[in-house]
């Protein structure tokens, strides 16, 4: 299983969510529990990006929203878990 490690601007979403909307929270720490079991298959329909963004994968958390992530063989890094993909 992959560590999990969260960069400064998803950590600001997490802070959002967790201020703004509990139900939200709880389903990205779901994804993120999936996301270390398993970081390319799974819930959430993963995909991974394309252009500046290929090193990344998207998650979605709803239709407005989209935990984006990207691994190596022992971590996860969250970059963002609001909003869509960002360039």
């Amino acid at each position: 299983m992959h560590k999990l490690l969260w960069m400064p601007a998803a950590l600001n979403d997490l802070e959002y969510w967790r201020k703004n909307n509990l139900k939200k929270l709880k389903r990205i720490v779901e994804l993120c529990v999936d996301i270390c079991k398993h970081p390319q298959e799974g819930k959430g329909k993963p995909e991974p990006l394309k252009f500046n963004l290929s090193a990344c994968w998207s998650r979605r958390t709803d239709k407005e929203h989209s935990l984006v992530y990207h691994f190596d063989d022992d971590t996860v890094y969250i970059v963002q878990a609001r909003y869509h993909y960002k360039s």
